[in-house]
């Protein structure tokens, strides 16, 4: 790591291999509503110039006096709504240095509890001109920031379904 400035010992990532520490702070929060509401009328009514004929059907085509008519209508409605939020600290690391000097950085921290393992993954590019005191940056300051939390264990299974679970509830869902 390169000192900051000439009046301090502070030292900052800035090459391949430094380290610093991200202050994750995310909330995410959405909402979509859809409304539809369709509807159609159909008449139709055909009444025959009448005729001279004595033929049974011919006779009823010409002298036709029919009317038909139909209509559907559709209404449909749906809310979705989502949120989360993370926060906490970890450290990452320089994995590159870009020609403009940005700092792509990634880190995971995994956690081992009761049977089950919790990963969090973290990456995205720094301008080291974000980095704190501290060496210290914020990820709403981290461009392409990616977070993933991944589990494994007993309690991520139970909360997953099986893929046969997936393929029925898919393929019975026709109603």
């Amino acid at each position: 790591m390169a000192a900051a400035s000439l009046f301090t010992t502070e030292r900052r990532a800035r090459q391949v291999g430094d380290s610093l520490k991200v202050a994750i702070s995310e909330s995410l929060s959405a909402t979509q509503k859809s409304k539809t509401d369709t509807s159609r009328d159909n008449k139709l009514a055909v009444k025959g110039p009448g005729g001279s004929s004595n033929v049974g059907i011919v006779d009823r085509l010409l002298k036709a006096d029919a009317t038909a008519s139909g209509s559907d209508s559709y209404k449909g409605s749906g809310d979705t709504e989502a949120s989360g939020s993370l926060s906490g600290q970890m450290a990452v690391s320089v994995i590159n240095v870009l020609p403009n000097g940005h700092l792509v950085v990634a880190g995971e921290r995994s956690i081992a509890m009761n049977g089950g393992l919790q990963t969090l993954r973290f990456s995205g590019v720094v301008n080291p001109q974000d980095i704190r005191t501290g060496n210290q940056v914020q990820s709403a300051d981290v461009v392409n920031a990616r977070m993933e939390i991944a589990g494994k264990g007993e309690v991520s299974d139970a909360a997953r379904r099986s893929w046969l679970q997936r393929v029925l509830t898919s393929s019975l869902a026709i109603w």
